[in-house]
């Protein structure tokens, strides 16, 4: 097996248990709404976002128009943007697979390829077979789920949290495999502020903005002690 892929299919494996979990109760809330397999597998192939595809859920059980769906995927998905810039170097140069690649960045997928020392590595290749490999096992893991809600008996309280539980495994992940802890300090501590300033329902966006801020502050001061 090429070296590259090999390397993609061993970041992915610290993906995989998150995914099928979290795919897993995409696919069981799914079909408690009356949504079957069909539904399943099309969000996770041409949506694959799983906050917004937990979200879709209750835009498609309520019939919410169309602008109700494009704002709210919009504002859920804002923080994708931020991703997307943190990757333009890394991306633009590609000469394969990048429109699947930026179509493909996830959270979880952008913690892993922006850390990822990729030198002797093909590029392409690593981060296509990264972002596939994740993407299976979400499709895997939600169609699944939406068998088994179909066969059997459900408790469906507090199976929505786990998407914000696989944030917080990735964060204890980076916490442990990083010494540089000052970025996610202060990541929180923006968040945190955000959170008492604007309410649960509005912090996103102005602590996305204010930790890129932060970040190009401290690359800045960095830079200017490397130098």
């Amino acid at each position: 097996m090429n070296r590259s892929i090999r390397e993609a299919f061993k970041d992915s494996l610290n993906i995989f248990p998150g995914y099928m979990v979290l795919g897993l109760g995409f696919g069981i809330l799914l079909k408690a709404k009356g949504f079957g397999i069909i539904h399943c597998l099309l969000m996770s192939v041409f949506i694959y976002a799983g906050s917004m595809q937990y979200v879709g859920i209750d835009l498609l059980a309520s019939g919410a128009s169309l602008i109700t769906a494009f704002f709210m995927s919009i504002m859920v998905n804002i923080r994708h943007l931020f991703y997307g810039i943190g990757m333009l170097k890394e991306y633009q140069n590609l000469k394969r697979h990048r429109i699947y690649n930026i179509f493909a960045l996830t959270d979880e997928t952008f913690s892993i390829a922006c850390s990822k020392d990729t030198t002797g590595l093909d590029k392409n290749t690593y981060y296509f077979a990264l972002s596939l490999f994740n993407q299976l096992y979400w499709i895997t893991g939600s169609v699944l789920g939406n068998i088994a809600g179909n066969i059997l008996p459900f408790d469906y309280t507090g199976i929505d949290f786990s998407m914000t539980a696989l944030f917080i495994v990735i964060v204890v992940s980076q916490w442990e495999n990083n010494s540089d802890h000052l970025i996610v300090v202060l990541s929180f501590i923006i968040s945190i502020v955000c959170l008492i300033i604007f309410g649960s329902s509005d912090f996103l966006l102005p602590a996305m903005i204010m930790i890129i801020v932060m970040l190009g502050i401290l690359k800045r001061i960095r830079g200017g002690k490397d130098a």
